[in-house]
């Protein structure tokens, strides 16, 4: 098992990471895909903004370039990219990428949440009153 962390050292994109892993249950594509997801978010990627070719991205985190293709598409089927033919593929606008992808990520992490309750075997309203309750000390900070 090994996870593989890697600097992009192509044209604009350098001292980007990427946190691939083997011993990750998702498919390669679907780790790029967040990889991606999460340098747009935090702002790293901006809108408009190029993303390394398929293949300059494929040699730079050591994947075939199959896998980088996929990632794309399904990235540019989400609106979170777009790909011009002859032009290469760049961030999509915000109203399009950035807002749907920080909903994605925090109903994501909602579900994590209540599947940790229900792990936990604690009931819906105790996980509210829970919630409303951080809500509330977080307001008070």
């Amino acid at each position: 098992m090994y996870i593989l962390y890697i600097q992009l050292g192509v044209s604009q994109f350098m001292d980007q990471p990427f946190q691939l892993s083997q011993a990750d249950g998702r498919p390669m594509y679907v780790q790029i895909m967040d990889n991606i997801k999460q340098l747009i978010l935090k702002g790293e990627w901006a809108e408009g903004e190029g993303l390394p070719s398929i293949r300059e991205l494929a040699v730079a985190i050591n994947v075939s370039v199959i896998t980088v293709k996929r990632a794309y598409q399904e990235l540019e089927r989400e609106n979170v990219i777009l790909t011009r033919h002859g032009l290469g593929s760049f961030v999509a606008e915000k109203s399009q990428s950035v807002a749907h992808l920080k909903r994605t990520e925090l109903l994501s992490a909602i579900d994590r949440v209540i599947a940790l309750a229900e792990f936990l075997d604690m009931p819906q309203d105790k996980l509210l009153q829970l919630m409303q309750s951080q809500i509330e000390e977080r307001n008070d900070e």
